[in-house]
């Protein structure tokens, strides 16, 4: 058996690349099942440009053995069982509806929780991808399925990383298509395909609708010091050796400085906690190049994915690149780097002649840039989430070995990927102010 996905996140940007070939012009939703399918679905949405919601399904787990179900209740009424789980642990009909009853309290309860007052996106008329992190017995799928065909979609397409064969091909008669990115002969569990798959909390889900729902750029108050000022906004192709990487330029009226967000596994430019944290950064005079630092083709071979010294060359490739541009002419430089991509983004930095002046790690794997570490000059801010334990640790060690000007950065209570309310914005706030304070001491 192999690991596939790094987490939920990794997994959903994945899923997004197979699904952009078949939804083009077409009014879709996004609906995630709580709670661990709304980090892929809110990855889905975010690259499809399509709103996200909540589809709230409760699985009927036998009372006895409760993480195998027999059915399952979603919102509207709709009730799906499985005779043949139901007929092999010999379940009676009082047994069931007792199960049923509590899943009806806590179905109605989360529906009311994440939606946190706002009205369900209306389906009708539109096409619907139903997400989830993974089916085993597809039963939650099966009645999230029905769901938006009793609301009204005129296509649903159910979209997992993971599933059983046997499990996959039955669902194909609930859903109108269903993708599918592995489907090993031997399952075991859902959570054995991930190397993280950390329970989500409820609150996880409702910042994460909460962040779909109010997009930054969407007129809401941001909490930069400055107002926001007209950007210049490009899709770029970098040479970067024998390979061109797709980016995104964003270069705000009289920019002081420009940060190459360089991104952790599995991830891509396209990764929402980088987009947004680029947001706020442009908000307060920055300018942001989010880019992919591997070709499509070389992102299917996952020893690329972390090769640090492979993706470190890239980045110095990009950098040449962009201080060539005519509007970047003149500016510092930064490197804002998550997980992997703060291992190479130290690398990079510790390159004789460097024109880096500020790195930024966010829930950074800087151990993995050992060798190079005593050589950084650039002035670099460590960020953790306090509850990152291990992460913690390793930016603990690798600081010790650092010689240049360094800060560590805890954020309490915050896990891997700061999903909790308010930890990406405190991240964007220490980005923002460690790059404009370095920034303006590198011009003199």
């Amino acid at each position: 058996m192999r690991i596939v996905f790094a987490d939920r996140h990794d997994a959903g940007v994945r899923l997004a690349e197979r699904l952009a070939g078949l939804i083009l012009d077409e009014d879709a939703v996004v609906l995630g099942l709580p709670r661990g399918g709304i980090p892929v679905a809110f990855e889905v949405a975010q690259a499809l440009g399509a709103p996200l919601d909540v589809i709230t399904v409760r699985k009927l787990g036998v009372p006895f053995q409760p993480e195998l179900g027999f059915g399952a209740i979603g919102e509207g009424g709709v009730r799906v069982i499985n005779s043949n789980v139901v007929r092999m642990v010999n379940a009676t009909p009082e047994e069931m509806a007792k199960v049923e009853e509590r899943e009806e309290a806590e179905l109605l309860r989360r529906a009311r929780c994440f939606r946190d007052g706002r009205a369900p996106v209306s389906l009708a008329g539109r096409t619907v991808i139903v997400v989830d992190d993974g089916v085993a017995t597809g039963s939650t799928a099966r009645a999230a399925c029905q769901v938006a065909r009793v609301r009204g979609a005129s296509r649903v397409i159910l979209a997992i990383p993971v599933g059983a064969p046997e499990t996959i091909a039955s669902l194909r008669k609930d859903a109108d298509e269903v993708i599918c990115l592995e489907t090993p002969g031997a399952l075991y569990s859902i959570g054995a395909w991930y190397v993280d798959f950390t329970q989500i909390r409820d609150e996880q889900v409702v910042e994460l609708l909460q962040r779909a729902a109010n997009p930054v750029g969407k007129g809401e108050k941001g909490n930069s010091p400055k107002s926001a000022s007209p950007e210049i906004a490009d899709e770029v192709l970098v040479d970067a050796g024998r390979v061109q990487l797709s980016g995104r330029l964003t270069i705000p009226e009289k920019a002081e400085g420009v940060v190459v967000f360089v991104h952790g596994s599995g991830s891509s430019r396209h990764s929402p906690r980088n987009r947004h944290v680029a947001s706020l950064l442009n908000r307060a005079g920055l300018g942001t190049l989010l880019f992919d630092l591997l070709t499509v083709e070389e992102e299917h071979d996952r020893g690329n994915v972390f090769d640090i010294e492979l993706l470190a060359e890239r980045l110095v490739q990009v950098t040449n690149w962009l201080t060539d541009q005519q509007q970047v002419t003149g500016l510092p430089v930064g490197y804002f780097g998550a997980s992997t991509g703060a291992a190479a983004a130290l690398w990079a930095a510790a390159e004789p002649g460097s024109v880096v002046a500020a790195v930024v790690s966010r829930g950074g794997r800087p151990d993995l840039a050992g060798p190079r570490l005593s050589e950084v000059q650039a002035a670099t801010l460590l960020i953790v989430g306090g509850r990152d334990e291990l992460v913690l640790d390793l930016n603990q060690a690798a600081q010790e070995r650092m010689r240049c000007e360094n800060h560590l950065e805890v954020i309490p209570d915050a896990t891997h990927l700061f999903e909790e309310p308010g930890a990406l914005e405190s991240v964007a706030d220490l980005a923002r102010n460690w790059f404009a304070d370095h920034f303006r001491t590198s011009l003199g």
